[in-house]
């Protein structure tokens, strides 16, 4: 079913921060800090993938995303809905419902056999794809999925996630570089502005955090002797 509300979008990062609290998604540490992809440090961890077992919430955060999306780019903007493997499958499959459009999936990589290729389902030329993925730190990922989407002929000028570090300069414009726009419902500080609202973590903690989303680079460096 097509949403019809459009909450405010402050009220979608503050209701999306308590959901992916609420879950247990959201992971702070300062003591040992986790690894990001990138091998670098950071307190903060998030596992958006754990929203598929939450039905009440997974529900209302893929009207969320629907609605962020035909807020913020139309709502005849798109004839088909790509989700990046893996964490975007099951994302894209529930955007794809709620906007009334097919749905296929990109492969990281082409698959090593039969037809070798990188997109499943039915994409053709000159369709408008949204890309969905969970998350986006730098955005590098996304690129690799916009060229597989490009390379058939239809266009990819927008990718949206649930949640979006916002604490990396380089995302944005990197994206906008490609000729992508990004979508998204919350950022890191949107949630740690509702785990200091619940008081989710001791206060030791949120400090910490704090300092690194003001300066992650420098808290990384700090970390690592960079």
């Amino acid at each position: 079913m097509i949403p019809a509300a459009f909450p405010p979008p402050d009220e979608i990062a503050r209701l999306t921060a308590r959901a992916l609290l609420e879950i247990g998604a959201v992971h702070f540490n300062a003591d040992e800090p986790f690894t990001l992809a990138s091998g670098l440090p950071s307190p903060t961890y998030i596992d958006c993938r754990k929203l598929i077992s939450y039905p009440r919430i997974r529900s209302v955060l893929m009207d969320f995303l629907a609605v962020t999306v035909m807020r913020e780019a139309g709502m005849e903007a798109f004839d088909n809905v790509a989700g990046g493997e893996t964490a975007g499958i099951p994302f894209a499959a529930l955007v794809a419902e709620r906007l009334a459009l097919p749905m296929t999936y990109v492969r990281k990589k082409p698959k090593g056999y039969g037809r070798n290729a990188r997109i499943e389902g039915a994409m053709t030329e000159g369709q408008r794809v949204l890309l969905v993925e969970d998350l986006t730190t730098d955005g590098g990922s996304k690129l690799s999925f916009v060229d597989a989407i490009r390379e058939t002929g239809a266009t990819c000028g927008h990718t949206a996630v649930i949640f979006y570090y916002g604490i990396f300069r380089e995302t944005v414009p990197r994206l906008a570089e490609h000729g992508v726009a990004l979508h998204h419902l919350c950022t890191w500080h949107d949630v740690l502005a509702e785990a200091r609202a619940q008081a989710a973590f001791d206060a030791a903690t949120l400090t910490e955090v704090a300092a690194f989303l003001a300066d992650p680079r420098g808290w990384q460096a700090a970390r690592t002797g960079g």
